[in-house]
């Protein structure tokens, strides 16, 4: 049969043929082993790459429902060169699988992976590496670690995440490279991908997890990508930073503790005049001064807290267990919401959690009080989740609510469930023990379960009964005449030997009925269990040493029986008996004080929560929940005395911005200028791209072009505008007067003179404008100049050439705009053409709109490409963010047939496409605009920007501010609107305000220029309002501002979706606290 024909009839599904790779039967049990696989073999050796495709996916599929295929080894491996990606990956991921087990076959490969490690596709570079990782041979160890290192440095994030998870495996198989591993997890830890981030934390985790100076520069970088890492990662980097807190930070409750126990100290000591050394102590913990909570331990716990909402149960859980171990005891209770809300999820959840909460209710009781109803018991429960919720309960009682919890506990005991019924008595037990108040109502309840009928009950009744009489015997004599009563029913032998220890050690306060327990007792001694032989002994004993006239002889009939008992420990407790009550000659001096040993007084028990102790496990770890200690458990370190040096987790800033921006005077910057010129004459075109690469990173512009890194571009840029901008600020306020009044005059101007005041008017415009893409004419009386001031501004314009910003006309139906830095304007500025420097009623703040870079010109062989939100709607679609695109071609040659294709958009995601762009001229620059529908969410759209010689794969992040449209409310209207989206869609966060923010109308230009949001009128000073809503669903986004004295200021965010407010509360307050 021919390859396609057995191809064609599996695809038909025939069943006339035995289909060898689905067949239950190919194990080998009616097919011989020559035959197995066979069709698979053959579609493998086949020349056409769909049926390679199909075999594979038929091999894979059988993987995954855990058959044996490694007899195709040899026949796959073959195929690891194959050009087809598809098949590659899959061939790739059959040999991650079986590489360990067909070790040698797998190493006649190795060639092919090491250049499956230069592919241009990152996937295959990737699983290369993880199929390379995957030979455990100790001779591959070298080209191991030569992979792992390229890798680290490889531009696709999702390489170097392959390249973490790698490492922990060469470290199994050779501890010996540690050192060197240890070098390439300090270069991941770096990594500003989120990406990257957990999967190096692990790797550091599992090889290094001691060496704490490794974090301590990326502890900020790490508390602030958290939230956009994936859950898994967030687990790992919250357990290891929850380590690492414990040791560089200091307690922030020891201050509550030392205050209490010198209180108590200061209270005893003046009562007593001898102490004054205690009240001198004491008098210097009081004087102890207050606790500041570090800034990095603010920062960690800040971070953490909206991790709180997400909808993985493990994450919820990682934050949980951080602040109960980090978190001052004020704090706290804001865990206690979420973990209740994981109780709602499936029992194995439930189990782990309610570990959890059980541990927390013994040090902070208070914390879970007001979510006692979720701990009520429901039918449906599991026993083990059943018992779990009832020692949480029974950690929970005091005086306020015992009555309640006692009427639930009362109904528990009808249950069928004979485990739970056990351990709601032995809770109604603790519950007595811990609260005197309830304990005689507690004793009359168990008293009438002993007249019930299901046995089990009554013997855990007889049980717990026991031990609450121990703390006050003398009042309850008829409760022990009453159980000495019920030993001819019941049956259990724990109960029987709980009843007779009881009469045994206290026959005194039952004279009459104790001789004749023992009696029947004698009677029945050789068919009890050996727990209740013994208990029969001992009540012999006790009974000869008080009562010896009425029980010598039953003592002595007892000890007989007992003496030649079956079971050793009855033998020897018989004997060791008879010498120590019965005095012979060759007694020794211990018969003297028989009565003493036997009827000594003993300690009531203490009724503890076995969870009492198991807090010194970190919380949500394998080894709390098995109160055993487990294999690669790490100790939670103790709190440091004295705090470390704070200054180990600052970070230098690498100033990335030209020297020709820093200069603080305009005369230095003028001679900067004409020193060093930073663009030459060929290189005027393409200005605004060099600068922002000279900010950006080496990668931004790879293939993966991950969306973090241009937004990281993008925000750099900002940064270094923002640096400029505070230089034009300390002169705004004179220059506004002087604007006014220039605008009212209008003179004539020569020619020179007007085209250049014109193109710098022209070029603020198009930074500083939302509304409008078209120039508006705008009139200036220009100062009377001196030749030599004429002189320096025309050498001034040679340096840069401000023609090349002008728009030039193209055929595009957009008109065209062309942008520029922020630190461009800054230095437009300085050119001082006039007098008049652009002044602040026109200009808006300098980073209105931000320019991002999609193709730097190297990366696009000099083709150019920024983008920017124009924020204005989208015409064709309203549902679309509209994209600004700017192409600018810097070659000598036409660039031809620019277009988008191959969109890789998330589920839901929707884009719409600008016209083709048919020529651009060499040296002009063209803008067009384009739609994409974001979906509310601000993960990247993936597409291929296409000419008619290359294809360049680019993508498109958004801020979370660009996914919004304003929306206009009136106050009556925001106050509705905000009160129906209260509760869990209000995110409010404290803040203190950056030095800039001095007044209402900075706050608002920093918040319009975060978010794209609309002021909405407000009768107070001291709050700002805005509302917008998203431009995908139209949800609303309502954001209140409300500052304080001091600089210090609340910021609110009402939004129905949670993780856009959340984002947004990031941006807004970093936007205001700069």
């Amino acid at each position: 049969m021919s390859a396609s024909s057995a191809f064609s009839d599996d695809k038909a599904g025939s069943a006339s043929e035995p289909e060898y790779g689905h067949d239950p039967a190919s194990g080998g049990i009616f097919s011989s082993d020559y035959k197995r696989h066979d069709d698979l073999k053959e579609m493998l050796d086949s020349n056409k790459d769909s049926l390679k495709l199909e075999a594979m996916k038929r091999i894979v599929a059988m993987i995954a429902r855990g058959k044996n295929t490694s007899d195709l080894f040899p026949a796959v491996v073959k195929n690891v060169a194959c050009k087809n990606i598809e098949v590659k990956k899959l061939v790739y991921v059959y040999l991650v699988r079986y590489a360990e087990e067909q070790q040698d076959l797998a190493l006649l490969s190795i060639s092919t992976f090491q250049r499956g490690l230069k592919d241009p596709n990152q996937l295959i570079r990737a699983s290369a590496l993880r199929v390379l990782s995957s030979i455990r041979v100790t001779i591959i160890v070298p080209i191991m670690m030569l992979a792992i290192k390229e890798a680290a440095s490889d531009m696709s994030p999702y390489v170097r995440k392959t390249a973490a998870h790698a490492i922990p495996k060469l470290h199994s198989l050779d501890p010996e490279q540690k050192d060197q591993l240890i070098e390439v997890i300090e270069k991941l830890l770096a990594d500003k991908t989120t990406l990257v981030a957990g999967s190096v934390v692990m790797a550091f985790e599992e090889v290094c997890p001691d060496r704490i100076d490794l974090i301590h520069k990326n502890y900020r970088k790490l508390c602030n990508l958290l939230i956009d890492v994936e859950e898994w990662g967030q687990v790992v980097i919250i357990n290891m930073l929850t380590r690492y807190a414990r040791t560089q930070f200091l307690n922030p409750n020891i201050n509550e503790s030392l205050l209490e126990d010198s209180s108590e100290k200061a209270f005893y000591a003046s009562d007593d005049e001898e102490d004054e050394d205690k009240k001198a102590e004491a008098a210097a913990l009081v004087k102890r001064k207050p606790y500041v909570m570090d800034p990095d331990h603010r920062l960690l716990l800040r971070n953490t807290k909206p991790l709180l909402q997400s909808r993985n149960a493990a994450v919820v859980m990682a934050v949980a267990q951080l602040y109960f171990h980090l978190a001052p005891k004020a704090e706290v209770g804001i865990i206690a919401k979420a973990l209740v809300r994981l109780m709602r999820s499936h029992s194995e959840v439930q189990y782990v959690v309610l570990q959890n909460v059980a541990t927390m209710t013994i040090k902070r009781r208070g914390m879970f009080e007001p979510y006692l109803k979720s701990f009520y018991i429901r039918s449906t429960d599991p026993t083990q989740i059943k018992i779990l919720k009832l020692e949480v309960l029974t950690n929970l009682a005091n005086e306020t609510n015992i009555s309640t919890i006692l009427r639930e506990f009362q109904t528990y005991i009808k249950s069928m469930d004979k485990d739970f019924v056990a351990a709601s008595i032995q809770a109604i037990g603790r519950c007595a023990t811990n609260i005197g108040e309830v304990r005689d109502t507690c004793l009359n309840g168990l008293v009438q379960l002993l007249s019930n009928r299901d046995e089990l009950v009554v013997a855990e009744s007889v049980v717990v009964i026991k031990k609450l009489l121990q703390m006050q015997p003398e009042q309850h004599s008829d409760i022990i005449k009453h159980m000495a009563k019920l030993i001819d029913n019941i049956q259990v032998p724990m109960a029987r030997a709980s009843i007779l220890w009881l009469i045994g050690e206290y026959c005194e306060h039952v004279p009459k009925i104790a001789p004749d327990v023992l009696r029947k007792m004698a009677k029945t001694f050789t068919n009890e269990e050996d727990i209740v032989k013994l208990q029969i002994i001992n009540l012999a004993a006790k009974l000869y040493l008080t009562n010896s006239k009425q029980t010598k002889l039953l003592t002595q009939y007892v000890l007989n029986l007992a003496k030649y008992d079956q079971n050793y420990d009855i033998r020897d407790r018989a004997r060791f008996i008879r010498q120590l009550i019965v005095p012979t000659d060759k007694s020794g001096a211990l018969s003297k004080y028989a009565k003493k040993l036997f009827l000594a007084l003993k300690p009531a028990p203490v009724l503890e929560s076995p969870f009492k102790d198991r807090d010194h496990f970190q919380l949500g770890s394998l080894s709390h929940l098995l109160n055993a200690k487990a294999g690669g458990y790490q100790e939670l370190p103790e709190w440091p005395e004295s705090a470390p040096d704070p200054s180990v987790r600052n970070v230098e800033v690498k100033d990335s911005i030209p020297d020709w921006s820093k200069c603080t005077s305009r005369k230095d910057r003028k001679e900067k200028k004409l020193d060093k010129p930073f663009y030459s004459d060929s290189e005027g075109d393409s200005g605004p791209t060099e600068s922002a690469d000279s900010e950006s990173d080496s990668g931004s512009g790879s293939e993966s072009a991950s969306a973090s890194d241009e937004s990281g571009s993008g925000s750099e840029s900002e940064e270094s505008g923002e640096e400029t901008e505070s230089e034009k600020e300390e002169e705004d306020e004179e220059k506004e007067k002087k604007r006014k009044k220039r605008l009212d005059k209008t003179k004539a101007k020569k020619p020179a003179e007007e085209s250049a005041e014109r193109c710098a008017i022209h070029t603020s415009y198009q930074i500083n404008t939302f509304s409008h893409f078209a120039q508006t004419p705008v009139s200036k009386q220009p100062p009377k100049q001196s030749k030599k001031e004429s002189k320096k501004e025309t050498q001034e314009m040679s340096l840069l050439d401000l023609d090349d910003f002008e728009p030039t006309p193209t055929s595009a139906p957009v008109t065209p705009v062309n942008f520029l830095s922020s630190s461009l304007v800054s230095d437009l500025e300085g050119l001082s053409l006039t007098d008049t420097i652009l002044a602040p009623t026109t200009i808006a703040p300098s980073g209105s709109i931000k320019m991002y870079e999609l193709l730097h010109r190297i990366t696009g062989e000099g083709l150019a490409v920024e983008y920017c939100f124009s924020r204005q709607p989208f015409s064709p679609d309203p549902n679309m963010v509209a994209v600004q695109i700017q192409f600018t071609n810097n070659t000598n040659s036409e660039t031809k047939n620019l277009h988008i294709e191959e969109p890789r958009l998330q589920s839901g995601m929707r884009i719409r496409e600008f016209a083709e762009i048919e020529v651009l001229a060499a040296g002009e620059s063209v803008t067009v605009v384009m739609g994409i529908d974001f979906c509310d969410s601000t993960q990247a759209a993936n597409f291929q920007l296409c000419t008619h010689t290359r294809k360049f794969f680019v993508s498109i992040q958004p801020p979370v501010g660009e996914l919004m449209t304003p929306v206009f409310l009136t106050e009556n209207d925001f106050k509705k609107e905000q009160g129906k989206l209260m509760g869990m869609n209000e995110i409010s966060e404290k803040l203190t305000l950056g030095e800039k923010c001095v007044n209402e109308h900075v706050i608002v230009e920093r918040v319009t220029a975060t978010a794209n949001l609309s002021r909405v009128p407000c009768g107070s000073d001291k709050e700002c309002r805005f509302a917008g809503k998203t431009v995908s669903s139209g949800c609303l986004v309502l954001v209140t501002v409300t500052t304080k004295e001091g600089g210090r200021a609340q910021l609110t965010v009402n939004c129905e979706k949670m993780v856009i407010g959340t984002m947004l509360v990031k941006d807004i307050m970093q936007a205001l606290s700069q």
